[in-house]
């Protein structure tokens, strides 16, 4: 039986995520934001962890603190999503984003 080898990080293939797509920009990874999330509308966590670059705890730790976009709850308590205008919002800024204040 073959000895089965590791591949060294030169040898594994491009995630699709860091492939450079082109529109009338210009080149970009096409896993940027503007690429994957509409304008409008809301992106649920299967979708957005292709996009932030950061944990769901890490998230969430920060949506604690107000640094990040806060959840919406989509008909049950475990469906929640993410509003996109926010999302952007962030991506634009993460350093300095500060989440509405509801109320």
């Amino acid at each position: 039986m073959p000895k089965k080898t590791r591949l060294t990080e030169v040898e594994r293939p491009m995630p699709q995520a860091a492939r450079l797509s082109e529109d009338a920009t210009g080149p970009r990874p096409a896993g940027t934001a503007r690429s994957t999330l509409p304008l409008d509308g809301y992106t649920r966590w299967g979708e957005l962890k292709h996009v932030i670059p950061a944990s769901h705890e890490t998230v969430r730790r920060r949506e604690l603190a107000g640094r990040f976009p806060k959840r919406v709850k989509l008909g049950s308590a475990r469906c929640v999503a993410w509003k996109n205008s926010e999302i952007l919002k962030w991506l634009a800024d993460p350093a300095s984003y500060r989440a509405p204040v509801e109320g």
